[in-house]
């Protein structure tokens, strides 16, 4: 066994901080904490030593170590007193010393007053005072020992004992880098009154949430890949309800009101607010004499403030997002054409091919199909809408016989003031699409529309003329299904046909021509052949980026372009993305979610990260 020396067991006398005693401490102890703590070794034989516990036991070198900042310091306002006595030699000295005592107290009270208030200007004081606030707080419990800069604090004030709670939190939670990277990037305004006051005080201050610019959400996608995850379906809350298949689905145009509307076959529009989380119902709307049949059955003005609700019923119902109030087409239950909500005709009657002698037709048998069979043989109905999407003045209406009827919405009246008359053949009119006025110098307002026999006409609307007709490339009789555009950026138009096929031009196809060329047709940019059954949805993303087409033919029959470069994602969708047979698609006002509904019911929801706030 080694003669080792046993340690001495240290016992602190009262009043002695036994961590800051050096000199009841070893030298093997004291050699420890120099490694550990940085501090200079000295042996207890050396000289040193005794000079340092010396020193320990003075305080030197501590005495301001608990004081804070603004203790150490103070403002030299450098003014000179004189106490010099009076040079006559006449009177008391005391008494001539008194009185440049006090004009010299006088004069420093008038030279701290512009000070004080340059203070004052920086600070603003506190809105209130709390009576129930603290003056001191104990740190005797072991909850609050972690603030102790000295292992001898009992007490803090209230001031300091917010700031060491304020300094222990960014000590756990440390600021984020992008809060850094946008507080130096905030610009800041010095105004005469010395008052500095930012975007972010601003932000604080407000009530109307928080909002990044457009400029800083907009992002330039890279094709191949996209960000891009599945959220809880938009409508969960109505899935076991047996609403049927989703007929149409419509984003609030302002990126403020994050609202869904909802149209599905059992004549019943539901209204969702997306949160990214639930989308808890808002309210629902029951049209029972209006079957919704398209994706332009409900439809948002756009100004956001009112619901147009059509479907293959030769009248509409409006519904008012501010009274909660829903309107019909006019107030003498007329709808556009003259004919009446209890006339027989307005409810397409017509042979039924199935009905026996002495039966009517079956339960079975959906009334919206039937109607849509006999839509050319009976009164129009309005599938086919389009608004005006600068002001919202005038409502496009696809009518009999190629014809396109014009509402006049500003008024009110919802009259039909004019008509457009295109090609009957295949179909009649299968998709209508506001040009951007921007195309033209006097700024007037174009409408483009297809017909079944894949004819792209272009009409002025102020004079009632066709500008510029031609036919899309690879179509024939019949093979017209769907047009969509999109005047961002360059401008796009994308016609898709029953062979699948969706044709992508530029903004050549919807210029304004001479009649020199205005029978030309225009070369398609790009052909894009990833579906083989009937295109059924087209829709461009608000900036023009993306482009969803869908096929309600087959099952999972939809793919995401990436317009820049014409290609199609290629992670996403996946032989696993539950689509089903896509009925409606939809993008949000900033692209941030895409809505997809299908015949089952659900609809789908995904977050584009892509489009997030950044």
């Amino acid at each position: 066994m080694s003669n080792r020396s046993r340690k001495r067991q240290k016992i602190s006398t009262e009043g002695t901080n036994p961590i800051t005693d050096d000199l009841s401490k070893d030298d093997e102890e004291r050699r420890l904490e120099s490694l550990l703590f940085g501090t200079k070794y000295v042996p207890a034989e050396s000289e040193g030593f005794s000079q340092q516990v010396a020193e320990a036991a003075d305080g030197e070198g501590r005495q301001f170590q608990n004081l804070l900042d603004n203790d150490l310091f103070f403002v030299d306002d450098q003014i000179e007193r004189d106490f010099s006595p009076d040079p006559s030699g006449s009177g008391s000295g005391s008494d001539s010393q008194t009185e440049n005592e006090e004009e010299a107290e006088e004069l420093v009270t008038k030279q701290k007053e512009p000070f004080a208030k340059t203070l004052k200007s920086h600070r603003k004081a506190p809105a209130w005072l709390d009576d129930s606030d603290p003056t001191s707080v104990s740190l005797s419990s072991k909850r609050l020992k972690k603030l102790r800069n000295a292992t001898n604090e009992e007490t803090l004030t209230g001031r300091e004992y917010e700031s060491r709670l304020r300094r222990q939190f960014e000590r756990i939670n440390p600021e984020p880098d992008w809060a850094a990277k946008a507080r130096k990037k905030t610009p800041q305004t010095d105004d005469g009154d010395g008052e500095i006051e930012g975007d972010f005080n601003a932000l604080l201050s407000s009530t109307s949430g928080i909002r990044q610019s457009r400029s800083l959400r907009s992002k330039i996608l890279a094709s191949g890949t996209i960000d891009i995850t599945r959220l809880r379906d938009a409508n969960q809350s109505a899935q076991n309800s047996g609403c049927g298949d989703i007929k149409s689905l419509a984003f609030h145009p302002s990126e403020r009101v994050p609202v869904l509307c909802v149209g599905s076959s059992d004549r019943r529009v539901r209204m969702y607010n997306i949160d990214g989380h639930t989308s808890p119902l808002l309210q629902t709307l029951h049209i029972p004499s209006l079957p919704l049949s398209s994706q332009s059955s409900v439809t948002f003005h756009p100004s956001g403030s009112h619901l147009l609700l059509t479907g293959s019923r030769p009248y509409y119902f409006v519904y008012d997002l501010q009274s909660g109030a829903l309107s019909s087409s006019d107030q003498s239950k007329h709808g556009l054409w003259g004919t009446r909500f209890d006339d027989p005709s307005a409810t397409l009657q017509t042979p039924d091919p199935f009905r026996k002698r002495g039966r009517t037709r079956g339960a079975g048998v959906d009334e919206s199909a039937a109607v849509g069979s006999h839509n050319n043989t009976s009164a129009p109905g309005m599938e086919v809408t389009a608004f005006e999407p600068s002001t919202g003045s005038m409502l496009a209406v696809a009518g009999r016989g190629g014809y396109v009827h014009l509402v006049d919405w500003k008024s009110g009246a919802g009259q039909v003031i004019g008509s457009l008359k295109c090609s009957n053949g295949g179909g009649g009119v299968k998709g209508l699409w506001w040009a951007s006025p921007e195309l033209d110098s006097e700024s007037r307002e174009y409408l483009t529309v297809l017909t079944g026999d894949s004819e792209v006409y272009l009409w002025d609307v102020g004079e009632r003329r066709c500008v510029r007709r031609w036919r899309d490339e690879g179509g024939f009789r019949g093979t017209g299904r769907v047009l969509t555009g999109n005047g961002k950026g360059s401008g796009w138009l994308a016609v898709g046909s029953n062979t699948g096929l969706v044709n992508v031009y530029g903004a050549d196809s919807f210029t304004p021509s001479t009649s020199s060329w205005s029978s030309i047709s225009p070369k398609p940019l790009k052909t894009i052949e990833n579906l083989t059954t009937p295109i059924s949805t087209l829709r461009f993303n608000h900036d023009a980026q993306l482009l969803a087409m869908a096929s309600k033919e087959k099952k999972d029959g939809m793919r995401l372009i990436h317009l820049p470069s014409l290609t199609a994602f290629s992670n996403w969708p996946t032989s696993s993305t539950p689509f089903g047979h896509v009925t409606a698609v939809d993008f949000s006002a900033r692209s941030e979610y895409i809505a997809i509904g299908n015949t089952r019911g659900r609809v789908l929801l995904y977050h584009l990260k892509n489009f997030g706030v950044h």
